[in-house]
């Protein structure tokens, strides 16, 4: 079966540009470590062709294929869920140590595992985080430059368009990824600048207005979320602590922050399904009392959501909060992607479990430093979507009025 073949290979070679000059900004004699879904496989080999052609030393890709995910489910053994290759994610962490760079194609099917069992999808996947983390530490305190970037493939398209013919829905999924990845622009590379620059300049405010809390209220939303101590906005292209400036998302609209684990209260109602790891959790909702999450419900995907949050003591804590326009270029799309890459940038978000401790100010901060800060430490960082056209949000500091930072979901300074 073709996965990527049908797409237009202009666009191809847009997205591997896309990849190593503004995602990464790959830089000369760098190495490259790239996961991709096989479905992937003709975008990868097109981003390795430009890594190279901007002096990568060495590109080493790193292939999941949706079958292979899936035998393990049908016909492996029951205690085997509780393993993961922890020498390939150490091998990860020493080629991040020495310097490497690291790319996530993304694509599959988001409902691969769906229809297989969820307590064992769950242990395999806190397997899986529990071994990967010596490798994520080098991402989530940003110690090197990363990126994520999506690749059209037919598996993804029939799951979002599944009343259109394969071709077609290849197609409209191809036209959302080239828009929100503004593609469809005479030169994306300037297109991406000018758009760094607009949430530049939003972080900017931020971080001048120093808020103590945000107050997010909406339907069925009224929730106050505390802010890290030494707390600072990032978003869009950001300096990695070796000094390259980079993208880590394609596409972005956001502009996030670490809140404080302790101190965020309320309810709060998802604006969005939310797919994870193969499930669609949908009608989310939460109330946190001490930045804990005491209640948490759903209409379809409880028992997912339960797992989730109880993966270890971190993931019932926030550890991260994000404004996103309601008018963004991925809202716009009509759609949802199933894919969180995407659907995080079509609303305002909050993420369960692990925080960035890129958005707290200062160096190389031991794990008991970023916990005196307020930031969570958890095997997880799960977004999901609070923001829509209702959604008010106000900064709050000590002994002032608040300042309404948007509006029925739009900035309003």
């Amino acid at each position: 079966m073709r996965d990527t073949t049908d797409l237009d290979q202009d666009m191809m070679q847009a997205l591997a540009r896309l990849a190593v000059r503004v995602g990464l900004n790959l830089q000369p004699e760098q190495e490259l470590v790239m996961t991709a879904p096989t479905s992937a496989l003709p975008l990868a080999r097109a981003i390795t062709a430009e890594a190279y052609r901007a002096g990568a030393k060495l590109v080493t890709p790193v292939f999941s294929d949706a079958e292979i995910a899936r035998a393990r489910y049908i016909h492996g053994q029951d205690a085997a869920f509780d393993h993961a290759p922890g020498w390939l994610y150490d091998g990860m962490a020493q080629a991040y140590d020495a310097g490497a760079a690291r790319l996530a194609l993304v694509g599959e099917d988001p409902f691969l595992l769906s229809d297989q069992d969820s307590a064992q999808v769950g242990r395999a996947n806190r397997a899986n985080a529990t071994a990967y983390r010596p490798a994520l530490s080098h991402i989530a305190e940003f110690r090197i430059n990363w990126s994520i970037i999506a690749c059209p493939t037919l598996a993804w398209a029939a799951r979002i368009f599944p009343d259109l013919p394969a071709a077609e829905a290849l197609a409209r999924l191809a036209a959302s990824v080239a828009s929100t990845a503004r593609l469809d622009q005479d030169d994306p590379v300037s297109a991406w600048a000018s758009h760094n620059a607009g949430l530049a300049r939003r972080c900017a405010m931020l971080n001048a207005a120093r808020f103590d809390t945000l107050h997010f209220t909406g339907a069925g939303t009224d929730l106050r979320v505390g802010l890290a101590e030494g707390h600072f906005w990032q978003g869009g292209a950001t300096q990695a602590r070796n000094g390259v400036i980079c993208n880590p998302n394609i596409p972005t609209e956001e502009v996030f922050t670490t809140p404080h684990a302790a101190r965020v209260d309320g309810v709060v109602r998802a604006t969005k399904p939310l797919s994870h790891h193969g499930t669609l959790i949908e009608g989310i909702e939460m109330r946190f009392e001490g930045g804990r999450a005491v209640s948490a419900t759903a209409t379809r995907g409880q028992d997912v959501l339960s797992q989730m949050i109880g993966t270890d003591e971190g993931a019932a804590r926030l550890g991260e909060v994000a404004l996103v326009p309601h008018s963004s270029p991925v809202s716009q799309c009509g759609h949802l992607f199933y894919n969180t890459l995407f659907d995080e940038n079509a609303a305002s978000h909050i993420a369960m479990g692990q925080c960035y401790a890129s958005c707290l100010e200062g160096d190389d901060l031991s794990p008991d430093a970023i916990a005196a800060r307020g930031g969570n430490s958890s095997l997880i960082h799960v977004d999901w979507m609070i923001g829509d056209g209702r959604t008010n949000v106000d900064g709050l500091r000590a002994g002032a009025d608040p300042v309404p930072l948007m509006r029925a979901g739009e900035w309003v300074i």
